[in-house]
């Protein structure tokens, strides 16, 4: 594996504004904030991301988030917040640790979604029908193994 830097923060190699920590998780000010006040949680063992991470550690980084989010919110004067975690280049994931962002939000802060243009176009039963019986299918294959 490469030098991956958020191991290298939890082991006290690098440096960073940490904000919590616990025998299972760290949280830290992301050095490229995108807006005040944005945070990482990330859990102290090398996961790449959602798809290779036991769910039990997926959810220690939600239940940090929840514990950190009042007072962030608070600390920042925040009107809002986002949690948000990419998986994979294609979602905008570049750091190959799983992490989970939160970003305060105030309005006119310049930060948002596109959604595609096509977006709000409501699916039609059928399709949404198809596509929950490809996932649940899925879900038995991988629980059969």
């Amino acid at each position: 594996m490469d030098r991956c830097i958020f191991c290298e923060i939890v082991a006290g190699r690098a440096p960073a504004s940490v904000v919590y920590e616990d025998d299972h998780v760290m949280a830290f000010m992301d050095i490229h904030p995108v807006t005040p006040g944005h945070l990482l949680v990330v859990p102290k063992e090398h996961w790449r991301n959602i798809f290779d991470c036991p769910p039990q550690v997926a959810a220690r980084l939600l239940a940090v988030a929840a514990r950190l989010a009042g007072p962030l919110r608070a600390a920042t004067n925040a009107e809002g917040m986002n949690l948000f975690m990419a998986n994979e280049a294609v979602a905008l994931q570049d750091v190959w640790h799983i992490h989970l962002h939160l970003l305060p939000r105030r309005k006119g802060d310049g930060f948002g979604l596109r959604l595609p243009p096509h977006y709000p176009r409501q699916a039609t039963r059928s399709e949404l029908d198809e596509i929950a019986a490809a996932i649940r299918e899925e879900i038995v294959s991988r629980l059969s193994k």
